[in-house]
C-alpha cells in the first residue's frame, strides 16, 4: 500500500469508527487514533527518509533538541537556543558521538554542530527545493527520536513572517499618567523577570538605564527595542528610598502564558517563538525537545526545520527556502 492510499484508508477507518461511536460502541481503538499504528504503516515508505538523518541532542543525559544530519562528515543542523550546552548526539541506530558547535545564526535561531569523532555511513537529509513552500492544508510528517515513530499532521496556517515582540519584565504598570516622576507597579507576575529581580507591587520605576520614565507607554516603547535576555538597570523608589535593580528581560509569551488556560495544559513550550523571517505553521503533536528536527512531505523530502512549539496544537517550522541559503553559506566554509 503506498503512502497516499494508506492515508485514505486511515481516514476511512476513522470515519467508520466515528459512525460506530455514534451508536454507542467502544472508544476508538488506539491503532486507529492520531499517529497510531495504522498511520505509521501508511507512512512506512518514507520512514527511513525521516528517521535516519534524525539525531537527539543531549545535555546531562537529558534530551534537549532534535537535529538533522546535513553532511556525511558529521555536520548537524538544529535549533540554536534549544541545543545550548549539548555534549553529545545520539543517532537513530543507537550510536553516541561528542559534538561541538561550529556556527550560529540568531536571525533564524539555527546552529550548525559537528560530530568530533570519525563517523561513517551517516544518512543525510534529503531537502525539498520546491517553491513556494507547502500550502495550507498540505500533509506534513515529523519523526520523534525518543520513540522512533512518525507523527502526521497538516500545514494549518498560511506561511508568514513572525514579528519581533521584544523582551518583557512581567510587571503591570499604572497607565494613568498621573505622576511626573516615575511609574507605579500595580502587579508583578510570579516567576517573571521582574519578580526574579526583586521588583515589588507599589514600587515606583523612576529610571531605566539612566533615562527618566514618566508613563507606562514610554516604558513599553523602550522594551519593544530590547530582546529577551537583555539586561536593564532600574532605579526604583520603595517606601521613600531609592535603589537600583538589575532585570534580565524575559519572553512575552512565557511571562503572560499563565493567563491562558489553553497554554496551561499545553505542556512545555519553546522560549523563543517570535522574530522569524518566515514560518510554516502546522498541527503535529510534537514535544518541546523535538524542535530542531525536520518537517517532511509525503515524498520523504524535508520541507523545513521545526523551530518553535507554541502550544499543544501549534508548531512553527522554518521553510527550506529560508534555511538553505544560510546552510549553503556555512558549508562553503568547510570545503
Amino acid at each position: 500500500m503506498n503512502s497516499w492510499a494508506g492515508i485514505v484508508f486511515f481516514i476511512g477507518v476513522l470515519w467508520a469508527q466515528g459512525e460506530e461511536l455514534g451508536k454507542g460502541s467502544d472508544p476508538l481503538p488506539s491503532a486507529y487514533r492520531l499517529n497510531g499504528s495504522s498511520t505509521t504503516n501508511a507512512l512506512s515508505s518514507i520512514e527511513k527518509n525521516v528517521l535516519k538523518p534524525l539525531v537527539g541532542f543531549f545535555r546531562n543525559e537529558k534530551q534537549i533538541a532534535h537535529g538533522l544530519i546535513v553532511d556525511s562528515r558529521g555536520f548537524v543542523l538544529t535549533k540554536a537556543s534549544s541545543s545550548v550546552g549539548a555534549r553529545i548526539v545520539k543517532t537513530s541506530d543507537g550510536k553516541v558521538f561528542p559534538v561541538r558547535v561550529r556556527k550560529r545564526n540568531e536571525n533564524h535561531d539555527l546552529a550548525l554542530w559537528q560530530i568530533t569523532l570519525p563517523a561513517s555511513e551517516m544518512e543525510v537529509v534529503d531537502w525539498s527545493k520546491e517553491s513556494p513552500p507547502p500550502a495550507l492544508g498540505s500533509w506534513a510528517v515529523a519523526g520523534d527520536f525518543a520513540t522512533g515513530t512518525l507523527n502526521l499532521g497538516v500545514i494549518s496556517a498560511t506561511s508568514r513572517e513572525i514579528s519581533r515582540q521584544g523582551g518583557v519584565m512581567g510587571i503591570i504598570l499604572d497607565d494613568s499618567n498621573q505622576s511626573s516622576r516615575g511609574v507605579k507597579v500595580l502587579e508583578v507576575l510570579p516567576h517573571s523577570a521582574g519578580d526574579r529581580a526583586g521588583v515589588q507591587v507599589t514600587d515606583i520605576v523612576i529610571r531605566i538605564d539612566g533615562r527618566l520614565v514618566t508613563s507606562a507607554s514610554q516604558i513599553d516603547e523602550l522594551l519593544q527595542k530590547r530582546d529577551p535576555g537583555d539586561l536593564l538597570n532600574l532605579l526604583v523608589e520603595r517606601r521613600g528610598k531609592e535603589f537600583g535593580l538589575r532585570v534580565t528581560l524575559g519572553h512575552r509569551e512565557v511571562a503572560f502564558d499563565m493567563f491562558n488556560r489553553n497554554l496551561l495544559v499545553s505542556g512545555p513550550i519553546s522560549k523563543r517563538k517570535d522574530n522569524f523571517p518566515k514560518i510554516l505553521q502546522h498541527d503535529l503533536p510534537l514535544p518541546k525537545y523535538a524542535m530542531g528536527g525536520g518537517l517532511f512531505n509525503l515524498k520523504g523530502m524535508c520541507v523545513g526545520i521545526n523551530i518553535a512549539r507554541v502550544d499543544r496544537v501549534t508548531c512553527f517550522s522554518l521553510p527550506t527556502n529560508s534555511i538553505l541559503p544560510v546552510l549553503d553559506d556555512w558549508m562553503a566554509q568547510f570545503p
